[in-house]
C-alpha cells in the first residue's frame, strides 16, 4: 500500500484537486483527493465534502466527497530541533504603507463610518526547492491546537494554513461558534497574560455582533466567559458560543449571517467591507474566508459539519509564498503597534519556513 503522504504527493503531480487537513489537537490526518480536475461550486450548502469560500462570500468551491478518494493516516508530532524564523526584513516603504493603511482606518472610525475595520496585507516569500509535504509536518508539529491544512484546486490555487479560528459547527440542530480577537506576543514563561482595553473591547465587538446575529436563526444560546487562547507563539482572546438552530433554519442561513465576522472584516460589516475592498492594495481572495468539512464528518462518521476561517495561511505560486496578515483596527489603534502585530502573526508561517 502507497503510504499516506506519498500518495498526496502522486496526486499533486497529476495536477488533480485534493485537501489534507488535521483537526485541532487530533492526532488523525484526513484527505480527499478528487478523481477528476472539475471545479465544483457550492450552490446551497446541502453538498457534502470539504468547502473553500472566498473573504467577500462571493465564491465557494468544493471537493466533492462523492468524487473522492478518502484516506487517513495517524501522525505522530515530531520534535523540531529548530525553530529557525525567516529573517524579518522590510523596506521602509513596505512598513509606511501599511502603517498609513491603519491611519486611514483609524480616521474613518472618528468620522463615525464604523466601529472597527481589519486591515490587512500581503507579503512575498521566496521558496526554492519548497517541500510541502515536510512543511505540512511541521505545520502539524509546531501548533496542535489549530487547523493544519493542505488545499490545491489546478483552477483556484495551491493554499496551506494553520488557523486558530473556527468559525462553525455543527452537528444536525446544535451548533457552535467562537469569537476570537485581540493579539498579543508570548511572553517569558512566568508572564502573566494581560490584554489592554483597546484589545478587550475589539473581542467584545465580535462576540456582541455574533449574539446579535444568532438572534434571528437559534435558540438557547449559551456564552462562555472571555479566555486567553495560545496558538504557536501568539495569544488570542477567545469566548465560546454554542446553540440550538430553529427547525426552518440552515447552515447556509447562519454563515450568510456570521461571514464574515468582526474578526476579519469589522463592525457594521457591510460599511467596513466596503471599506477593505477600497482601500487594501491587493485582492484577498480566499484569505479570511472559510474552509473545511461540510455535511460530513470523517473522525465521528457522522453528517456534521466544521468550518474554519482561513488566517495564518499562504498561497504557493511556483517557488513563492503570499503570506496574508491582518490586524484589528478601533479608535484606540496605533499603526506601529498594528505594523508590529502583523509581522508577529507573519511568523506563523515563517516559523516552519525557517526550517526548510
Amino acid at each position: 500500500m502507497i503510504h499516506f503522504f506519498d500518495k498526496i504527493k502522486q496526486h499533486k503531480s497529476q495536477n488533480l484537486p485534493f485537501v489534507m487537513y488535521s483537526k485541532p489537537s487530533s492526532e488523525s490526518v484526513f484527505a480527499l483527493l478528487q478523481s477528476n480536475a472539475t471545479l465544483c461550486k457550492v450552490e446551497d450548502f446541502t453538498e457534502k465534502g470539504f468547502v473553500f469560500a472566498s473573504f467577500d462570500g462571493s465564491q465557494a468551491f468544493l471537493i466533492p466527497q462523492s468524487l473522492s478518494e478518502i484516506i487517513q493516516t495517524t501522525f505522530e508530532c515530531k520534535s523540531i530541533s529548530s525553530t529557525q524564523q525567516l529573517p524579518v526584513l522590510y523596506e521602509k516603504e513596505t512598513q509606511a504603507n501599511f502603517e498609513n493603511l491603519v491611519q486611514s482606518g483609524i480616521e474613518a472610525i472618528k468620522k463615525g463610518e464604523f466601529k472597527k475595520v481589519v486591515l490587512s496585507r500581503e507579503e512575498v516569500i521566496e521558496l526554492p526547492n519548497f517541500d510541502f509535504i515536510s512543511f505540512f509536518e511541521d505545520l502539524l508539529s509546531l501548533y496542535q491546537s489549530t487547523f493544519v491544512y493542505c488545499f490545491f484546486h489546478p483552477e483556484i490555487g495551491f493554499w496551506m494554513g494553520a488557523t486558530p479560528e473556527q468559525l462553525l459547527q455543527v452537528n444536525q440542530h446544535t451548533f457552535e461558534t467562537t469569537a476570537l480577537a485581540g493579539t498579543q506576543k508570548e511572553a517569558g514563561l512566568d508572564s502573566e497574560i494581560v490584554w489592554q482595553q483597546k484589545e478587550k473591547e475589539e473581542q467584545q465587538y465580535v462576540t456582541d455582533f455574533i449574539l446579535k446575529k444568532l438572534k434571528k436563526v437559534a435558540t438557547d444560546v449559551v456564552v462562555s466567559q472571555p479566555y486567553s487562547l495560545k496558538a504557536g507563539a501568539i495569544w488570542h482572546i477567545k469566548t465560546d458560543i454554542s446553540g440550538k438552530m430553529n427547525s426552518n433554519s440552515s447552515i447556509k442561513d447562519i454563515l450568510d449571517l456570521l461571514h464574515p465576522t468582526p474578526a476579519v472584516c469589522g463592525l457594521p460589516k457591510k460599511k467596513a467591507m466596503e471599506f477593505i475592498l477600497d482601500k487594501e492594495p491587493y485582492n484577498r481572495t480566499f484569505y479570511s474566508g472559510f474552509l473545511g468539512e461540510l455535511n460530513t464528518n470523517f473522525e465521528k462518521k457522522t453528517n456534521g459539519s466544521d468550518l474554519f476561517v482561513n488566517l495564518r495561511c499562504m498561497q504557493i505560486q511556483e517557488n513563492q509564498a503570499k503570506l496574508y496578515m491582518g490586524c484589528g483596527i478601533t479608535q484606540d489603534s496605533i499603526p506601529e503597534k498594528e505594523w508590529e502585530e502583523s509581522v508577529n502573526k507573519s511568523q506563523t508561517m515563517k516559523r516552519g519556513l525557517g526550517n526548510r
